[in-house]
């Protein structure tokens, strides 16, 4: 059904517990919504397994329902079926995520329109859309923006041709890798992104009948295919719910196992965690984490897959504003990233931020103060400096977290954390 939790304001945490015993790792948000965008290219039912519970995916299968498509939940088990009926993306829908802009490739290659609105989501910068439109005028589509939508057309359908991208964007990898899916003759994507989320959607693309090679790699070469039929896929984990759990056993010391995921997925920052002098060590399909609560400093800057991730560098703050010693966080990839800075600084954080780079200087402890989630993943780090910060911390804003991570409370209790939802 709906998606609950969204009229409780806060979270409160009580710090200092250790964390100790075994988290199951949720499907990638970042996999799931392109790969429920790749249903639109199909009218045959896809089972997607392995689905995460987040406000995110229940808003994309609200906007595929709008669509035309029929979205059945059971679990983690999602089966979307029928055809969409209809091409149009609404503000109402599309400004709550930024992600909602992945059906307009999906929609162009396979009914020749879409109009989509421009989106929403993250407070995080510009992050355009300016690639995503240039992909498609490039395989053919005639693009308008007028009153705040794209509108798209290719009546003949889209053609292959050689896409370079200027810089790297995961999401208008994904978007014209699904688009050349569909379009004639063959497409070659020059500066693709690399993230595995892009491999887990060519392989789910694969398993409906697209010819797709060279995911995961700067080079994807796709030759189009007629038509697409159904499939059964299973959602890759999500590295950067793993990575947050994992940095979260850092700080509030004892012992944790994270069980399904790949710890290739997260190999940067289990580099930095062990430069850190943190114990964690990759099993089968696992990772074990286990601390004392003492490390070192260490600097990253975060870059494109396989480098640093941005979607942890908040989360590293927090480990960071622990550790001996000063450390130096470079963001490269967003600007506009550093809003938990103050939020850190209300509990006792000493940070200073020059432009992309933010210098920590760690410190004994943090105490609790009434701090307010900015963005996604903002909101997690601050609940991690909570786990470890003396004291009751209150979180607001907490609506954030819901979109990136599926039962965050259960899973902490059940490692012996102290936190509750309030209503502020």
């Amino acid at each position: 059904g709906k998606f609950e939790g969204k009229n409780v304001k806060c979270l409160q945490v009580t710090g200092g517990q250790p964390l100790t015993g075994q988290i199951e790792i949720s499907g990638a948000k970042n996999a799931a919504l392109p790969l429920m965008a790749a249903s639109l290219m199909s009218s045959e039912d896809i089972h997607f397994s392995h689905m995460p519970s987040l406000a995110d995916t229940h808003l994309m299968a609200d906007l595929l329902s709008h669509l035309g498509k029929t979205v059945t939940r059971s679990g983690t088990n999602w089966t979307l079926s029928s055809e969409a009926s209809h091409m149009d993306a609404p503000y109402e829908l599309v400004s709550k995520m930024r992600a909602s802009i992945l059906v307009m490739g999906p929609l162009l290659a396979r009914f020749g329109h879409a109009r989509v609105s421009l989106p929403g989501g993250c407070a995080i910068g510009s992050r355009p859309v300016d690639l995503h439109i240039k992909a498609m005028q490039q395989m053919g589509a005639t693009v308008e923006l007028a009153d705040g939508y794209v509108l798209a057309r290719a009546p003949q359908g889209l053609s292959g041709c050689r896409i370079d991208f200027p810089f790297i964007s995961v999401g208008a990898t994904e978007n014209a890798m699904m688009a050349a899916a569909l379009a004639s003759g063959q497409t070659e994507l020059h500066g693709a992104a690399r993230e595995p989320e892009i491999l887990d959607l060519a392989r789910c693309l694969n398993a409906m009948g697209a010819r797709i090679s060279g995911a995961g790699t700067d080079v994807i070469i796709i030759d189009g295919v007629t038509a697409l039929g159904g499939a059964a896929h299973r959602v890759i984990a999500d590295r950067v719910e793993a990575g947050s759990y994992a940095i979260g056993a850092a700080l509030c010391s004892g012992t944790l196992h994270l069980t399904g995921i790949e710890s290739g997925l997260l190999d940067s920052l289990i580099t930095k965690m062990r430069l850190a002098g943190i114990d964690i060590t990759p099993g089968d399909d696992s990772l074990h984490i286990s601390s004392d609560g003492r490390y070192g400093a260490v600097d990253i800057d975060t870059q494109p897959y396989p480098g640093f991730p941005t979607d942890l560098q908040a989360q590293f703050m927090a480990m960071m504003c622990f550790a001996e010693g000063q450390s130096v966080i470079t963001e490269t990839i967003f600007e506009n990233r550093f809003m938990h800075v103050a939020e850190l600084m209300r509990m006792g954080a000493q940070i200073e931020v020059e432009g992309r780079r933010a210098i920590v200087t760690g410190m004994k402890e943090l105490k609790a103060a009434p701090v307010r989630a900015t963005d996604l993943r903002a909101s997690v780090s601050l609940v991690l400096a909570a786990l470890a910060a003396q004291g009751q911390t209150v979180i607001s804003d907490i609506y954030h977290l819901d979109r990136g991570y599926a039962d965050l409370e259960a899973k902490l209790r059940a490692c012996g954390a102290i936190l509750e939802r309030c209503d502020g």
